[in-house]
């Protein structure tokens, strides 16, 4: 069986896949978040934190309850790296340095997972699984519940109640990503993934030295830092590591888990506002994306450039023979088109043109199918801009779902849609004027400059992938990126939330016959055409700088 085939092949068992648990997934999580019943656990969790579930919110209210349980959550992780090296667990490790203990809490609370360390050489058992595999969870469930609070926003009317915010974080984490990570993580030990407490021990003799390795609840934490689009690595191979990733199936099974829970919920946004027609509309302009951008990517890697490639069989080069060209390329999109971050392969080891795919992927907004919970409200923001663009074209008072986008609603959708942007351009020109940037640069010219692009694009965008050639763990780069990160998730979060409420205030306008159909395949080809030129009209000239020069240049 040729490589080609073998990656179709894959790309086909993963669709039907997804096509499997796409329903009874996405209708189970909307009867969790429109249920009025509390689990016994749940009970105590709130009662821990003095939370009362049932008192509805509006959206301040719902805002400061995410600011304030992110702000605690940063705190509480920045003092365990701190303090690592007190904690019983360590692995003799030291305790994290401040700029760089900084940088890792933001990343893991803004469900970003960008690691400037290596894993396996610095973090122990105690603050792998009870500071970053916690927030794995928790940072995940944040997003679903501001996800589902604009979907309320959606549905309601004449109320600018969105819920209750702590109702929704530990629903999400007990009723969805506990169990479903459960079962993830005993698919992943039976099929070779490690899961233990050993410590540090010798693995064999390399050229006249020892090579050592730590174990850890290394499949527990891979399990949810897929499923919840996280993407942080116990090992700094991430997972192209064997004992996260050890073979073609368990690559496979990743990246199910990736893609489940964003596009599941399509359906779930669907059975809460009452069509799920316009579920589907909104699924299929995700999977028009992801296919897109994935047979993009199988082309660009399997094309022959020369003799080395006709031998290899493609672009082979970081990348693991264990998964091919092809499970390589369907791994890189599917985690750069979600907020995922985990890599499989090296992305600067990617051709030109691969590289600009999985760069463009983290610029559209990730949603196509996004991140868990932010890729639904960042497609529904790029949905309010496309009924904004038909209105203008036809001289109608836009509308979505019954509700009018008037000059409010596009405020904050505007101001949504030039926050990444705005931080991943301006730090990166900023980086870029600075000599010292030079010296972690392991490359220079567009493939360099690529380095620098890329580790904003996902910071802001909070993906968490790096290129593989920048050295981001200087003061400037940890504290630059952390800042990017923390802004390129919470800020957005405000316009999201704002929006929502103005939503829920208004009285459902009746449809007639001038009412745009956002539930058919026209619109589904709007909203595709909307985020593709959103998104190149802002990025292209860097783009042009970076991957573009790059991939016409080989």
């Amino acid at each position: 069986m040729s490589p080609v085939v073998a990656g179709v092949l894959q790309f086909a068992a993963l669709a039907v896949a997804l096509g499997l648990a796409y329903r009874p997934l996405g209708d189970y999580m909307a009867r969790v978040y429109s249920s009025d019943k509390h689990l016994r656990v749940e009970k105590w969790i709130y009662k821990a934190v003095g939370a009362n579930p049932t008192t509805e919110m509006r959206w301040p209210a719902y805002l400061r309850g995410v600011l304030a349980f992110s702000l605690v959550s940063v705190l509480f992780l920045y003092l365990m790296q701190r303090l690592q090296g007190s904690l019983p667990g360590s692995l003799g490790f030291v305790s994290i340095p401040a700029d760089q203990a900084f940088n890792t809490a933001a990343s893991f609370v803004a469900n970003t997972n960008w690691q400037s360390y290596s894993g396996e050489q610095a973090m122990g058992h105690v603050v792998q699984t009870g500071g970053l595999a916690v927030q794995n969870f928790v940072s995940a469930a944040v997003g679903i519940a501001v996800a589902v609070a604009l979907v309320r926003g959606f549905a309601r009317s004449r109320t600018g109640e969105l819920g209750n915010f702590w109702a929704d974080l530990v629903r999400g984490t007990v009723r969805i990503l506990l169990p479903v990570s459960v079962l993830g993580a005993i698919v992943l030990v039976a099929c070779g993934a490690i899961q233990n407490f050993s410590g540090i021990h010798e693995v064999g003799q390399f050229m006249g030295g020892s090579q050592q390795w730590n174990g850890g609840a290394v499949a527990s934490q891979e399990a949810i830092k897929e499923l919840g689009t996280n993407g942080g690595g116990y090992f700094n191979a991430n997972s192209a590591h064997p004992f996260e990733n050890p073979n073609g199936f368990t690559n496979l099974f990743e990246v199910f888990l990736i893609l489940v829970i964003p596009f599941a919920l399509t359906r779930t946004f669907g059975r809460m506002v009452g069509s799920v027609k316009q579920g589907y509309a909104i699924l299929a302009t995700m999977v028009t994306i992801w296919v897109g951008f994935t047979a993009l990517m199988m082309w660009t890697e399997f094309h022959h450039g020369g003799p080395a490639f006709d031998l290899a069989g493609g672009a082979m080069e970081g990348k693991e023979n264990r998964f091919g060209i092809g499970g390589s390329s369907i791994f890189a999109v599917a985690t750069t088109l979600t907020s995922t971050g985990a890599v499989d392969a090296f992305h600067s080891s990617l051709t030109g043109f691969g590289g600009g795919i999985t760069m463009l992927g983290m610029q559209l907004g990730e949603i196509a199918p996004g991140g868990t919970g932010s890729g639904l409200y960042g497609m529904l923001i790029m949905a309010v801009i496309a009924v904004f663009i038909a209105g203008l074209m036809v001289g109608r008072t836009p509308e979505y779902l019954g509700k009018k986008i008037g000059t409010r609603e596009i405020k904050f959708a505007a101001c949504y849609i030039l926050v990444t942007p705005a931080l991943v351009l301006i730090f990166t020109a900023i980086a870029m004027a600075m000599p010292s940037t030079l010296t972690s640069m392991t490359n220079t010219g567009a493939h360099g400059f690529s380095e620098v692009l890329y580790a904003y694009t996902s910071g802001a965008n909070n993906n968490g992938s790096a290129f593989a050639g920048l050295n981001a763990n200087t003061p400037w780069f940890n504290t630059s990126i952390g800042l990017a990160m923390l802004l390129g998730r919470f800020v957005p979060m405000v316009f999201v939330l704002a929006l929502a409420g103005s939503l829920a205030e208004q009285t459902p306008i009746p449809e007639t016959a001038g009412t745009l159909r956002t539930n058919k395949p026209l619109f589904t080809a709007l909203l595709v055409g909307t985020v593709m030129i959103v998104a190149g009209l802002t990025y292209f000239p860097a783009l042009a700088l970076g991957p573009l020069a790059e991939g016409l240049a080989s």
